[in-house]
């Protein structure tokens, strides 16, 4: 059954030729193999008909991604993800406190050779470099800002993976545990009318914040707010740690 409420998205810009979007967690980019579910890309060419993949986000991951209305736009646009010209900013929650508190990976990553969706770092893989900055350190777990370099599928999880501190609610790269109110406060206990706890968050805690770029000499600068889930894990965090 399908969830009606990821299939909804806020449109951030549009003109005749691109559309930004602020995609939610859950909802595919594209189409995949099976093609059981929705994807943004479907729900646009119903409204559009013409649309145009320029870069991906995982379905679990949330913000800002763009797409082409025409063959010249996405051939444009193309360039300039394939030659780093264009800025991208996440923000992510990892396990655990990050030192150095500043830093790069750049560390090459292919896919899995078993072809399970899952990627790896090896030196044959392309290459893939990430820019990380903890925002907020709240020792059980730290808030930071990513810059990608490069767009690997996976690459922000898989080098969070390699400096030990794993995106918080990935399955594929972490352990994968959802986050309660109970495993942050000590002395929480469950109202007599809830019958289990449900969890703050349950999904990959990686955010697309911002994207930035240049197209026929016009800068471009499109950001997404954080949504309700990891603002409200942040707010939880954040008076516990006063």
């Amino acid at each position: 059954m399908i969830n009606k409420s990821v299939m909804r998205f806020d449109i951030i810009f549009e003109n005749e030729v691109l559309i930004a979007i602020n995609k939610p967690s859950g909802l595919l980019s594209i189409p995949d193999r099976e093609g059981k579910e929705i994807s943004v890309k479907q729900i646009l060419q119903d409204k559009y008909h013409e649309i145009f993949t320029v870069h991906r986000l995982d379905k679990a991951t949330s913000g800002v991604i763009v797409f082409a209305k025409n063959e010249e736009t996405h051939k444009q646009l193309s360039q300039l993800f394939e030659s780093r010209a264009t800025e991208k900013m996440y923000f992510g929650l990892v396990n655990g406190s990050v030192a150095p508190i500043k830093g790069s990976i750049d560390e090459p990553i292919m896919q899995h050779p078993s072809g399970n969706g899952k990627m790896v770092l090896n030196s044959k893989g392309k290459p893939s470099a990430t820019e990380y900055e903890v925002v907020q350190d709240f020792k059980l777990f730290s808030w930071l800002n990513f810059k990608i370099l490069t767009g690997r599928t996976h690459q922000i999880r898989v080098h969070a993976q390699f400096i030990g501190h794993s995106i918080v609610c990935d399955e594929l790269y972490g352990d994968g545990k959802p986050v309660f109110i109970s495993s942050l406060k000590k002395k929480y206990n469950l109202s007599k009318n809830d019958e289990g706890e449900r969890p703050i968050l349950s999904r990959l805690a990686l955010h697309s914040a911002s994207l930035k770029f240049i197209l026929n000499d016009k800068e471009f600068l499109f950001e997404a707010p954080l949504p309700k889930d990891l603002k409200a894990l942040l707010q939880q965090l954040r008076k516990l740690n006063k």
